[in-house]
């Protein structure tokens, strides 16, 4: 087992190995390639808006203080909406095959800070579907809502669409595919210097100085063979048979 690899042993380690990176980082980027595109159900998104405000006559002016109690409702109602009593309902209206808990999982509610309104973001493998769950919960939510809190300050700004060109926001295959290949980059890589580092075989002289005790007598100079053009002459004439001595 060898101590420590120096840089330029490591350089000469990795270009060794080259096809070990080689094929470890392309087979990782094929396989996620594949397992994205074909193994993977697509999720499509889609989202509706809902605004939290008192409705008000004509020549009434909006005060502050009813601005206030709306934001305060916001939080409130982000609850509300992922509530039972307002899954429930939706998932009747739409005859859904799943459990509440389930409907409830592909649901997100955001609100931005100080803002008034609420957006209903729903995650779906059917782009139809989660354009439908989506518009159901705004419906529902601003129907339940005077009967909940005894107050009709919703109104629905913006409702869900669902595109027939609408890409799915996972799984992403390019992106999969290019931190698959980095991943199988670094483990090559380390596979490689790990193979090194535990390769106890003599290689060259330095591994031989390198073992403690045992002394080095002398080495063995390469000895270079010259064949003679007669003798190479000889050889095909005689068919390539060697003749002993």
């Amino acid at each position: 087992m060898k101590e420590t690899i120096g840089v330029k042993e490591l350089f000469q380690v990795l270009r060794q190995r080259l096809w070990i990176i080689i094929v470890i980082t392309v087979a990782a980027a094929v396989t996620s390639w594949t397992v994205s595109n074909f193994f993977i159900t697509p999720i499509y998104e889609t989202s509706t808006q809902i605004l939290v405000n008192q409705k008000k006559l004509d020549n009434a002016v909006v005060q502050y203080n009813d601005v206030q109690t709306n934001l305060q409702l916001v939080n409130t109602y982000s609850i509300i909406i992922k509530s039972p009593a307002i899954m429930e309902k939706v998932k009747e209206n739409l005859n859904l095959d799943m459990s509440v808990k389930n409907l409830t999982e592909k649901i997100e509610v955001v609100n931005e800070q100080d803002s008034q309104v609420i957006s209903v973001i729903v995650q779906d493998s059917d782009s139809g579907r989660a354009r439908d769950i989506a518009n159901t919960i705004a419906e529902v939510f601003q129907t339940e809502i005077p009967h909940i809190m005894n107050i009709d300050n919703v109104t629905i700004l913006a409702k869900a669409e669902a595109v027939q060109a609408q890409e799915p926001i996972k799984p992403r295959p390019i992106l999969n595919t290019m931190i698959a290949a980095v991943v199988g980059l670094v483990v090559s890589i380390g596979l490689s210097i790990m193979i090194e580092y535990l390769d106890n075989t003599i290689k060259k002289e330095q591994d031989i100085e390198a073992i403690p005790g045992l002394p080095v007598l002398g080495i063995v100079a390469p000895i270079e063979v010259k064949v003679s053009q007669e003798t190479t002459a000889f050889i095909k004439k005689v068919g390539g048979q060697t003749i002993d001595s």
